[in-house]
């Protein structure tokens, strides 16, 4: 597959420069060690027989593809993996390396390890979202703009308000992947410690603790709640990133022009078109989130794993588990860039509140007639008074003024509160209260 045509684009390019065959094998070793380590201090191996593996496998190198080969026939990595590391000891050694532990445990605590600083990674990008987000805030706090329903214009909002949404969102998220546990794995054959007696949890609890990895209650062979609840995290976190670029698209387009990606020399051009100036961040951003959602699929159904040991579920989570997180990281490194240089128009945005020359003020202005024509007569008034404006292109002000019943109420309208219940400005809601409120939360540690 040419995947760096087709699915590296959408990933982080730092992650797949960390995310490789030999970061796999140095993750699966780093666990063989610890474990070997532990056992050592616990009595059950030979004083120095760790430091002896160390020094041996650290600087021997892996044949990553002949490791790759072997997984056909022993269905995992660590199999081809744990014959080769045997193969590079001294006899004496080989028969304490990987003593009690299982194909599942290396693999397992082995995507952990590789999957630790992807998730630092994440949120250092989902914190600087954050500040580029209350930035935009404080900067777009009272700019208005038309807030739209259904993808009609309805009624108006602030740019600001729109930013914290995106910001709430992408923090929500944050504190959710921060709470997700990886857990080192260490269960033996069947996960009771078999040949260890209760000795195996104090071996898993210390080993969880050298490799700076959460430690289970129990071994999670076929318990697969961690990954669960990592897999829903990091979708979670793709839907958020991809509501922002779904709405920052569509905010683009020519004939709305309020907001414009970040420029740089060919960004966003086409190959037949040259006037065109594509949100090519967004397409990134969606394309990878949408990956993402297939992938959480993949592992939701791989949730219920039969008896001890899971056959193909267990499998199949390997790759959607890590390629989530680097699209995801691809994703975010795309939003970030998009909040720190997003051009806002607000000319157009004032612009586009007047398109229907006012009328999206007809729901305020029918509020007020109401009580001096009455609810029906009032809806019905504003709405004709909008049509007249739209089709003759005057203020929506002028056409309600010009309106033969509205005429006749003259003595019983005020005729500044009218005017004021046709200025966007003057019905923003909370919508300022609820950046500052936004702003609050965010700043909050």
């Amino acid at each position: 597959m040419p995947d760096a045509l087709l699915r590296h684009p959408f990933m982080s390019q730092t992650a797949l420069a960390e995310c490789h065959d030999e970061a796999m094998v140095q993750a699966m070793l780093a666990f063989e060690l610890a474990l070997a380590e532990v056992q050592e201090a616990h009595g059950a191996l030979p004083q120095g027989s760790s430091a002896q593996m160390r020094c041996c496998l650290e600087s021997h190198t892996f044949d990553s593809a002949a490791i790759a080969s072997g997984i056909a026939s022993g269905g995992n990595a660590a199999i081809p993996f744990v014959k080769q590391a045997r193969a590079a000891l001294p006899d004496e050694l080989k028969r304490y390396f990987h003593m009690g532990a299982t194909s599942q445990d290396v693999i397992d605590s082995a995507l952990m390890l590789l999957l630790k600083p992807r998730l630092a990674a994440l949120d250092a990008l989902l914190v600087r979202c954050r500040a580029a987000a209350v930035e935009l805030m404080k900067r777009h706090e009272q700019t208005v703009m038309v807030g739209r329903t259904l993808m009609q214009q309805a009624l108006p909002i602030t740019f600001g308000v729109k930013v914290a949404h995106w910001a709430i969102g992408l923090e929500q998220a944050r504190r959710r992947l921060a709470q997700a546990e990886l857990p080192v794995q260490f269960g033996g054959a069947v996960g009771v410690h078999s040949g260890w007696d209760e000795q195996g949890l104090d071996f898993m609890d210390a080993v969880a603790q050298k490799l700076g990895l959460a430690t289970p209650v129990l071994p999670w062979h076929t318990d697969r709640q961690p990954i669960h609840a990592l897999g829903t995290a990091l979708d979670a976190t793709a839907g958020v990133a991809e509501k922002l670029a779904l709405d920052i698209s569509l905010l683009t387009q020519t004939e709305v022009g309020e907001v414009a990606e970040p420029s740089a020399p060919g960004m966003g051009e086409s190959s037949s078109m040259p006037h065109k100036r594509n949100p090519v961040r967004c397409a990134m951003i969606r394309g990878a989130a949408r990956q993402v959602h297939g992938y959480t699929t993949v592992l939701l159904n791989a949730a219920a794993q039969p008896l001890e040991r899971g056959l193909g579920e267990w499998h199949a989570e390997w790759s959607p588990l890590v390629d989530s997180a680097l699209l995801l990281e691809g994703a975010l490194e795309q939003a970030a860039t998009l909040l720190e240089g997003i051009e806002v128009n607000p000319e157009a945005m004032h612009r586009n509140l007047a398109a229907t020359g006012g009328g999206i003020m007809a729901e305020p202005v029918s509020r007020l007639l109401a009580p001096v024509l009455g609810q029906d007569a009032a809806k019905r008034i504003s709405a004709e008074a909008a049509e007249t404006a739209r089709f003759q292109g005057i203020p929506y002000t002028e056409a309600l003024e010009a309106h033969a019943e509205i005429a006749q109420a003259h003595g019983q309208l005020d005729a500044e509160a009218l005017r004021q219940a046709t200025d966007p400005a003057l019905y923003l809601g909370s919508s300022q209260a609820q950046v500052q409120r936004a702003i609050a939360w965010l700043q909050q540690e």
